[in-house]
């Protein structure tokens, strides 16, 4: 029985937070580490979770917004050192159509100090239109574009176990983000602000939890949370629209996942 490893490492937003770096998540598989996001803070987070950069097998971006992409430079030119460079194995960029010339633009401003070896380094782009899906060793990522910017799409990890776990990145209401949590174990989703202070783009409580209700959800997991979200009751807010097993996430919170269940392995900060 496959047991997998979920840390938030970012729980937080573009505001600076001693408490919540930027977006990012880490699900650990039987044959790999799959980061999700990576806004500033990761890499420390990372280290204080146990995890180093030569450890991450995929870097999977749900869209190309700062605080969703603020460590990729940095990621890349660690791996630079010479003191290190060997430990670098083969990684993974995945993200929507448009990933390649994302890290191109970076590269015409950093130049040298970001390339890595071509056979360090792979691209996979998936489709803004409709659902995508590629295997690689022992899962299944599967996207599906969601309703923030034209670039943004939601990741569902389906392991060959038959767990599922899917991170939806930054998004507002609409059916491809039901479809994409459809029976998933943990649903890893943005709440990024108050009922009353909804804005486009972007969840509130009572809208992740309504999504969680439809698409029958086993666990729900809220993060992204703007500091507004600080003074109110926002699994109250949930609540009204979802009432499974609830989380609110923090920072360095991590959970196991296999067949038998899901279990806190650490509170987080």
């Amino acid at each position: 029985m496959e047991n997998v490893i979920i840390t938030i490492l970012g729980s937080g937003t573009c505001v600076p937070s001693l408490q919540r770096s930027s977006p990012s998540v880490i699900i650990e598989t039987r044959s790999a580490k799959v980061l999700f996001d990576l806004g500033a803070g990761t890499i420390r987070r990372l280290l204080e979770a146990g995890i180093t950069i030569f450890d991450v097998t995929h870097i999977l971006l749900t869209h190309f917004h700062p605080d969703h992409t603020a460590e990729l430079v940095p990621f890349i030119f660690s791996t630079k050192y010479p003191g290190t460079y060997r430990q670098r194995t083969p990684f993974i960029i995945g993200g929507s159509r448009g990933i390649k010339d994302f890290y191109n633009g970076l590269r015409n401003v950093y130049g040298q100090w970001i390339e890595l070896d071509h056979d360090l380094i792979r691209f996979i782009e998936f489709d803004t239109v409709s659902a995508d899906r590629c295997h690689d060793d022992g899962f299944d990522i599967v996207t599906l574009p969601l309703k923030h910017i034209a670039s943004s799409v939601g990741f569902r990890i389906e392991t060959d176990d038959g767990l599922r776990i899917v991170y939806t990145g930054d998004t507002d209401v609409c059916d491809n983000v039901v479809a994409l949590a459809e029976d998933a174990d943990i649903l890893i989703c943005e709440a990024a602000l108050p009922d009353r202070l909804k804005v486009d783009g972007h969840l509130t409580p009572s809208h992740a939890g309504d999504i969680a209700s439809t698409a029958r959800v086993k666990t729900l997991i809220l993060t992204h949370f703007y500091p507004e979200c600080d003074d109110v009751d926002m699994e109250a807010q949930c609540r009204k629209t979802y009432t499974g097993p609830l989380v609110l996430a923090r920072d360095l919170m991590q959970f196991e996942l296999n067949r038998a269940g899901m279990r806190l392995l650490r509170q987080g900060l």
